[in-house]
């Protein structure tokens, strides 16, 4: 987020100064690093939160889903520039063509996703979807699935091959070395300690220690964005500003199977996401996902969701206790009460043996060795804590972006999508931050980004032409 921010800043108000802070020894070592998430460029081509069923088995409604694949549009766009510019180096160093396909087993799953592929298959961004029951098709698509899979078991899936694998953590890397090469002062090991508006100026001071040196830096500045993961909820909590009172953070943490046997890694190509277990978190959903990482590939599977108080995967256990408020405490307890079910889920998914969990992977690839796969953590999901007026508090599995009422200081608070659509939100940004002279860059922002204020899903031909030029530039199938 904090990259493509810096990015976008530099293209807009090339003077502008900026200094980064990261308080790891280098960039992208939480969230962005590739195996903390599983690399999803999240189009809602094949994750079915996006498009949950409808209640009286007419067809679900394509909105959300046709909202996200929009927003990532935007970032296919900006990379496929950046890399014209030489910004991002060689496509296949941070994007691949991985088809995104979603697999159900069982008659109301079945017909749920026969549903969903007739309400997407005439939008234009979704063009090419496929669906099917057949186990030879589906096994032509994936054999992992079917390979070993009783001929009467009632499966259904839907493919689409514009689908791509993302390393984020390669993106994050790139952009802020151009950064650098732009006049950017980037920090490593830098803790941003206390964020205080100055008195009378409109500005802001912050207090940074250098955690190697252990020097402290006093910095001014007129705006600023805190792109610090699960640690951004304490750092706008630290900043006063009353936007943030009443927001609190559910870490949720994971873990991945993960193998690099090139006879299993050869047998399956693509993103598989399947059904949320009953009373799982959306960010649990289980997916069997091919990832290209450093031009490898390897296969994850999961993620087994498990309950930690840090904030970040590098945090402390006293994240969650120390980010209690009184401006968010009814919210803290009235989602722990809403959410009882949750807890427990977790708490279960703790307990569960590796041979436990070995069996869920089964139920994907149903003649999948132990001997092949390999336990690694993912990173911490920090899900949203929001007051609700009726009550009191609700969990939001999703992204929001708090900023102050004058709009200098923001910051990004959840998950996924999360960086699948860094451009979409720091553009909202953006535009809060620098109201006064956002209507000026709209016409740059439209040379970087073609699509920058049309909706695609409204023109098939124009989606067809943004798909085809994006896949070109980038490399992937259109």
């Amino acid at each position: 987020m904090s990259a493509t921010l810096g990015t976008l800043l530099k293209q807009l108000k090339p003077g502008l100064s900026i200094k980064l802070y990261e308080r790891l020894g280098d960039v992208a070592l939480e969230s962005s690093n590739p195996w903390n998430n599983a690399g999803t460029g999240h189009a809602a081509l094949c994750e079915l939160n996006y498009m949950p069923d409808s209640k009286d088995g007419s067809l679900p409604s394509a909105a959300k889903a046709i909202a996200i694949n929009e927003q990532f549009q935007l970032s296919r766009q900006f990379w496929a520039t950046l890399v014209e510019k030489g910004i991002l180096g060689a496509p296949s160093s941070f994007i691949n063509s991985t088809p995104h396909m979603t697999f159900v087993r069982g008659a109301k799953d079945v017909d749920y996703l026969q549903r969903r592929y007739q309400a997407l298959k005439s939008e234009p961004l979704f063009a090419g979807i496929e669906f099917s029951t057949d186990h030879k098709v589906i096994a032509g698509w994936t054999p992992l699935i079917t390979q070993g899979r009783d001929k009467d078991d009632l499966i259904a899936a839907t493919k689409i091959d514009s689908g791509t694998d993302v390393d984020f953590g390669s993106v994050t890397r790139q952009l802020v070395a151009n950064l650098v090469r732009e006049g950017v002062e980037v920090q490593t090991g830098a803790e941003v300690r206390r964020v205080r508006r100055s008195r009378g100026a409109g500005k802001w001071q912050l207090k940074v220690k250098d955690l190697r040196s252990e020097a402290v830096e006093r910095v001014t500045a007129d705006f600023v964005f805190v792109g610090a993961g699960g640690w951004a909820l304490k750092m706008l909590q630290r900043s006063g500003i009353k936007e943030a009172k009443g927001y609190g953070t559910f870490p949720v943490s994971g873990e991945f199977l993960k193998t690099s046997n090139p006879k299993v890694v050869a047998a399956h190509e693509a993103k598989v996401y399947s059904q949320a277990a009953v009373g799982a978190p959306p960010m649990s959903v289980p997916h069997l996902d091919t990832r290209v990482v450093d031009g490898e590939k390897t296969l994850l599977f999961g993620p087994y969701a498990g309950l930690n108080p840090k904030f970040l995967k590098q945090g402390s256990i006293l994240d969650l206790p120390l980010s209690v408020r009184l401006g968010n405490l009814i919210p803290y307890l009235a989602v722990a009460v809403q959410n009882v079910g949750l807890i427990n889920y977790l708490l279960t998914e703790i307990s569960k043996s590796t041979a436990t969990k070995f069996e869920s992977l089964r139920e994907f690839v149903p003649n999948a060795d132990p001997a092949d796969w390999e336990p690694i953590q993912a990173g911490q999901r920090a899900q949203v804590i929001k007051k609700d007026p009726k009550k009191g508090g609700v969990l939001q599995f999703g992204t929001e972006v708090v900023s102050a009422a004058d709009g200098s200081i923001a910051g990004l608070l959840g998950a996924s999508p999360g960086a699948s659509t860094a451009v979409y939100i720091m553009i909202e940004v953006l535009k809060k931050a620098y109201p006064a002279e956002f209507a000026g860059w709209e016409p740059k922002l439209r040379k970087l980004i073609p699509s920058y204020g049309t909706q695609l899903n409204a023109d098939a031909k124009a989606a067809a032409k943004s798909l085809a030029a994006t896949a070109k530039t980038l490399g992937l199938k259109a």
